[in-house]
């Protein structure tokens, strides 16, 4: 029998609610010097994925070049209310809004080699790892190679 999923994943797994703000998520990832974290609702459900990649956003040119047309068309000429300016800030993005999705997701008894064709294919980093549609762990591609480093030449 070959290597599993679960043979080698990362079983605690640290998720955020799709409600999370984004000062949050990159506390998260920062603590847990991890580049993502899957977006669970109550359920438990992977709802999507978060990455440094996706913090980012909010921050580039684009995003703050249209974000000021918004908030010139909708003050047509007069001044905004500072709450209002502060209501749609960058540290009122939220999980939800930021997160990639549909996730792809992986079984715990898929194979090795299945893994990282998948992986290799689709330019996957990490895959969420279910069980009955459960969060049960995430495998990346460092585990990945873990794995293949410890196979033996036969």
């Amino acid at each position: 029998m070959g290597v599993r999923v679960k043979d080698i994943m990362t079983r605690n797994v640290v998720t955020v609610s799709p409600d999370a703000t984004l000062k949050e998520i990159a506390g998260i990832l920062v603590k847990h010097s991890v580049s993502s974290v899957p977006v669970c609702d109550e359920a438990g459900r992977v709802v999507g994925i978060i990455s440094e990649r996706d913090l980012l956003r909010p921050f580039g040119k684009t995003i703050a070049q249209r974000r000021d047309w918004w908030i010139s068309v909708l003050a047509q000429g007069n001044d905004l209310e500072p709450q209002f300016e502060t209501l749609i800030g960058v540290d009122q993005y939220r999980a939800a809004l930021l997160m990639t999705q549909p996730v792809r997701t992986i079984e715990e008894e898929t194979e090795l080699s299945d893994l990282a064709e998948i992986m290799s294919q689709h330019d996957i980093k990490r895959l969420p790892v279910l069980r009955d549609e459960r969060l049960v762990g995430i495998v990346s591609r460092a585990d990945v190679v873990r794995a293949i480093a410890g196979l033996d030449a036969a």
